[in-house]
């Protein structure tokens, strides 16, 4: 399975960063390793002093595809659940600086702690899912699918024009505004419709 992700997908997200607001998708992959699964804690790395939180809804796909009409995007997953994006800021700061790729500061081991999956039948419309990350109890991010830059199935539809998607393979949609630093000890719970997704911590 690989790791597809989307940067800037929602507008005030990009803003935030002072990143200009794209005209199509910001891509960009991760290794399996990358992902945390079952709640494990979180041990910061020794190469940052700078990981930021990014919590995102995360797409699996269900059947294979490629060039995918957007019609028919909505076929290909059948199951949602929540990603934190864990990116080493200092490391990224260096890169874009130097015109480098960033996958150093993005897809490093456990970099990307995943949920478990619930099937969209249970929800009323993807394309309005709340979700949120809090952190020792305090709100840091607030999402709604509905303010996304490029929608779940558009997103499904062009990577397929890239990479041909398998069965397994994950789509971190992008993170709303709200993104900022963690440290050792701190506790984080993600939840998605009132659904409790992600309760772990850092260590």
């Amino acid at each position: 399975m690989k790791i597809l992700a989307i940067g800037r997908n929602y507008e005030n997200h990009a803003k935030e960063l002072n990143n200009p607001v794209p005209e199509e998708p910001v891509v960009f992959s991760m290794p399996d390793s990358a992902l945390l699964k079952n709640n494990n804690d979180f041990y910061y790395p020794d190469f940052s002093k700078d990981i930021h939180h990014e919590v995102e809804v995360v797409v699996k796909i269900c059947r294979v595809g490629k060039n995918i009409p957007l019609e028919f995007a909505h076929r290909y997953y059948d199951e949602i659940g929540l990603g934190i994006d864990f990116t080493a800021r200092d490391i990224q700061a260096e890169c874009k600086k130097k015109g480098l790729p960033w996958e150093k500061a993005k897809a490093f081991d456990g970099a990307a702690p995943i949920s478990k999956f619930i099937s969209k039948d249970k929800f009323r419309d993807v394309n309005q899912l709340n979700f949120h990350l809090d952190i020792n109890g305090n709100r840091v991010q607030t999402g709604n699918t509905s303010n996304m830059i490029f929608s779940i199935d558009y997103l499904i539809s062009y990577l397929s024009q890239y990479f041909t998607l398998k069965i397994g393979d994950l789509i971190y949609t992008g993170t709303p505004e709200g993104v900022g630093p963690v440290k050792i000890g701190d506790h984080l719970i993600a939840e998605m419709e009132g659904e409790k997704m992600m309760d772990f911590s850092i260590r």
